[in-house]
């Protein structure tokens, strides 16, 4: 298989609800913030994995078209359905973002590669007068509760702490699309589209159900 060229999609990632995509807990001090956005290890600012992304455009497609294991059959179906991704080796989802174990198929190489999205410059400058300010370290703290279903009101113990990054924090991302010899380009390129459609339709990171996550993306082609 002869690879031809790559076509980038690129913009800007906007954050219209604070955003969580948790981080490691390995660093935590005494009185410290027991549950950390992801940051970068040298500049301590917020930044978004590309497997964050990847995985779930990768599983909202899947959601829209139905997972299957490598006989081609639709999971749900049988006992053995562990809810990972398709294995099927045959369908769009694994043609565009490589099938789910080691399983044999003619589909060549992972068509997407979805980077790191860092903050934009204006981004970046908001969050470090934020932390000049009030002193947060480039992110929200939130603090929620747990509703006594008997009671209606707080629970005993259901205090609950944790980092957001502030809605209208834009980042900068960009996926780039290996189109290989014997590829349909419009093809993969709008189902590629459809995915991140879902995305904006959907949420990124954690707590979704809660309001977090609602992103809004801009696109340009190349």
């Amino acid at each position: 298989m002869d690879k031809l060229y790559h076509k980038t999609i690129s913009g800007t990632l906007t954050c219209k609800t604070g955003l969580r995509i948790g981080g490691s807990k390995d660093d935590i001090e005494i009185g410290g913030m027991e549950n950390p956005i992801i940051r970068h290890p040298i500049t301590d600012l917020p930044y978004i994995p590309g497997s964050s992304i990847k995985g779930k455009v990768r599983s909202l497609l899947e959601y829209k078209y139905g997972r299957r294991d490598r006989n081609g059959r639709p999971k749900g179906e049988r006992d053995e359905d562990n809810g990972e991704p398709c294995e099927c080796g045959q369908c769009m989802v694994c043609r565009v973002f490589g099938p789910h174990k080691n399983v044999r198929h003619s589909l060549g190489p992972t068509r997407i590669l979805v980077r790191d999205a860092h903050l934009t410059e204006e981004s970046e400058a908001k969050l470090k007068h934020m932390r000049e300010e009030k002193g947060l370290v480039y992110a929200e703290v939130k603090t929620e509760n747990i509703i006594d279903r008997r009671t209606g009101i707080a629970a005993d113990k259901g205090l609950r702490t944790q980092e957001r990054v502030p809605a209208d924090t834009q980042f900068k991302y960009e996926i780039a699309v290996r189109i290989f010899d014997g590829d349909d380009e419009k093809k993969i390129m709008d189902f590629v589209n459809e995915g991140l459609d879902l995305l904006e339709a959907d949420y990124l990171g954690g707590s979704g159900s809660r309001g977090y996550g609602k992103i809004s993306l801009t696109r340009q082609v190349s």
